[in-house]
């Protein structure tokens, strides 16, 4: 006999997502959520962040930035979690539409002018422009694949926090 078991589509435990969103409606304040991140410098330019019970992340420089090439710096990492915070939007909202999600990719790059960031200017320090190059493989129609883009544009954290204006409070203790 065989037993044939049942992946959930896209992988994505509509379960789990279907409880939050049931919670959040029932009390709207379980919405309001804080994460957070803990960095150690290590010495050099390597750092790694602590979140939640997982591993440290490392952070390193580029030798032609002065560092080890150790790890990806932090403007890569800010990227990168662009991009994973679009896979996760696709693959959220893919699974709740009934769309299957055969590939995805995300290719994120950025431009960032180094003369404030080397003390040689003033001005604005970080990316000048962000540009996110999402490729998908569906049997899903061309539409149906551009409403779930424009989903995901509407709604990730990061693509918002990086659109908009975020205060930023660095206090020295």
């Amino acid at each position: 006999m065989t037993v044939e078991v049942q992946q959930p589509l896209n992988s994505v435990d509509l379960e789990a997502v279907g409880g939050l969103v049931a919670a959040v409606q029932a009390d709207p304040a379980k919405a309001k959520t804080t994460w957070a991140a803990h960095v150690s410098w290590e010495g050099g330019f390597r750092s790694a962040a602590k979140v939640r019970g997982f591993d440290p992340t490392p952070s390193d420089e580029p030798p032609a930035l002065g560092g080890g090439d150790s790890a990806a710096n932090p403007v890569e990492q800010l990227l990168s979690a662009l991009g994973n915070c679009l896979a996760v939007g696709y693959a959220a909202n893919a699974t709740v539409a009934g769309i299957q999600l055969d590939r995805l990719t995300v290719d994120v790059k950025g431009d960032v002018d180094l003369h404030v960031f080397l003390g040689l200017a003033e001005g604005h320090a970080g990316f000048d422009s962000i540009t996110a190059n999402v490729r998908i493989d569906s049997p899903a129609s061309r539409e149906e694949l551009e409403a779930l883009h424009q989903k995901v544009i509407r709604s990730s954290p990061v693509g918002h926090t990086l659109n908009n204006q975020v205060p930023v409070n660095v206090e020295l203790a």
